[in-house]
């Protein structure tokens, strides 16, 4: 078994690390590894800490050499690593003002090349077609509107 790991703290640390457990705009990662570090400093050994905080062993040293390699930056969670959008907020104001000025009414096909011919973005039809759908935008002109039904 290898050397106990020990995290000594100031007491400037200690209250930055209390306020920060109990902070609503952080995330609840972050604030367990708040925890684990006040923990740790008490003097509770890392099984005890992995086992009351239901984490593996190994979570629980690597939090601890984060903070001593990095510090207070270490507890938050890097950027994703996922795939990026293809498309700007700007792109998409572009499409609806098209369908807004234009009389012709588009289809997911025809607007997806729209948007690679003049903004060389290369988005299928498929995916265009939900984003729009989760803003709320129906395909086709706006200018369209019900006709008023006339009473006699």
């Amino acid at each position: 078994m290898g050397c106990r790991l020990k995290v000594f703290l100031t007491e400037q640390e200690k209250l930055t690390l209390e306020e920060l457990r109990k902070a609503k705009d952080v995330p609840q990662r972050t604030k367990d590894r708040a925890q684990v570090l006040l923990l740790n400093n008490r003097g509770l050994k890392n099984e005890q800490i992995a086992q009351g905080l239901n984490w593996a062993i190994s979570t629980v040293r690597q939090t601890l050499h984060r903070w001593e390699k990095v510090g207070l930056v270490g507890l938050w969670d890097a950027p994703g690593r996922g795939g990026k959008p293809r498309y700007s907020e700007s792109d998409l104001v572009y499409l609806e003002n098209c369908l807004a000025q234009e009389p012709q009414s588009y289809n997911s096909k025809q607007l997806a090349k729209k948007l690679a011919s003049e903004r060389q973005v290369n988005l299928s039809a498929d995916r265009l077609r939900r984003v729009l759908k989760k803003r709320g935008r129906r395909f086709g002109s706006a200018r369209k509107q019900p006709q008023e039904q006339i009473i006699s």
